[in-house]
């Protein structure tokens, strides 16, 4: 079972050399690292923002890149106050993954940075994009040759717990899968990224773990009977998790804050744990 694991953690900059050996084994073993007592608070001004009325309905996150606000709708005054508050946790959610795992801090490579306002459940979804099945974060445009994919959560909710379901452990996964995936055609790689529908080649590694995404939310065999739990995170909490490596669904909540970190394998404490691995030795 994927361990979930809690800190008795209340700063954003840890550096208690205990904290960090729990992080590294917990993250890089596959595991959540659950902070309940780590909050990101917002200013009185900001707290207009937990509505749903601030997203534009064409997107289930509103997301900051770079300067770049996407996903919301508002008067220019009201957008830039949420753009600020957006990127406010980004800041103290890169200095906790740089205070918890400093090896990382020189290849932090620092992704997007969302806002959730919707219920994480509702909305009518196909089955490759219903995050309400248990998955590994892979995805179709985006191919990373096994860079990793680091997330810092905050339930920014005050009165409602975030919850998820949190599947068996990335290699039992991978065995089930694995068998039932086809190779890649030759030359596909290329043409996908010739026609732009990939940013990049994909990788082998990448097919994989797009086809292991699918496979696993199309199977609701799977999804009902394979092992997993319940896990809630209330008010305040944040937490993290390789999302690449952790399976995990939504089943509730709403009012989240997320950041998303890139790192590649070589920054790893232990790149022997990390999918591309993993894969390597499954696959021989």
């Amino acid at each position: 079972m994927t361990p979930i694991v809690s800190l008795d953690l209340a700063s954003w900059r840890p550096n208690a050399p205990e904290e960090q050996q729990t992080a590294i084994r917990t993250l890089e073993g596959g595991g959540v690292l659950l902070l309940p007592h780590l909050a990101f608070e917002l200013s009185r001004g900001e707290r207009r923002f937990l509505s749903p009325a601030w997203s534009n309905d064409r997107a289930k996150n509103i997301s900051l890149e770079g300067n770049v606000l996407k996903g919301a709708r508002g008067d220019p005054e009201s957008l830039a106050a949420l753009a600020h508050m957006i990127a406010r946790f980004a800041e103290p959610a890169g200095e906790l993954v740089t205070g918890l795992f400093p090896r990382y801090a020189p290849y932090v490579e620092r992704a997007r940075t969302s806002f959730r306002p919707k219920p994480a459940v509702g909305r009518t979804l196909s089955w490759r994009k219903d995050d309400s099945r248990l998955h590994i974060d892979a995805f179709p445009s985006r191919p990373n040759r096994g860079e990793r994919i680091l997330r810092v959560f905050s339930n920014v909710n005050p009165v409602e717990d975030r919850v998820w379901r949190v599947g068996e452990e990335y290699a039992a996964m991978a065995q089930k899968f694995l068998p039932q995936i086809r190779r890649q055609l030759l030359g596909t790689p290329a043409l996908l990224a010739l026609l732009h529908v990939t940013k990049g080649i994909r990788s082998e590694y990448d097919h994989l773990m797009l086809g292991m995404h699918d496979k696993a939310k199309a199977d609701l065999g799977y999804q009902r009977d394979c092992p997993q739990q319940t896990v809630r995170f209330p008010p305040g909490a944040t937490w993290l998790c390789f999302s690449d490596q952790v399976m995990h669904a939504a089943v509730s909540g709403q009012y989240m804050l997320e950041q998303t970190i890139h790192l590649p394998v070589t920054a790893l404490y232990d790149p022997e744990s990390s999918p591309l691995a993993i894969l390597e030795r499954l696959c021989g």
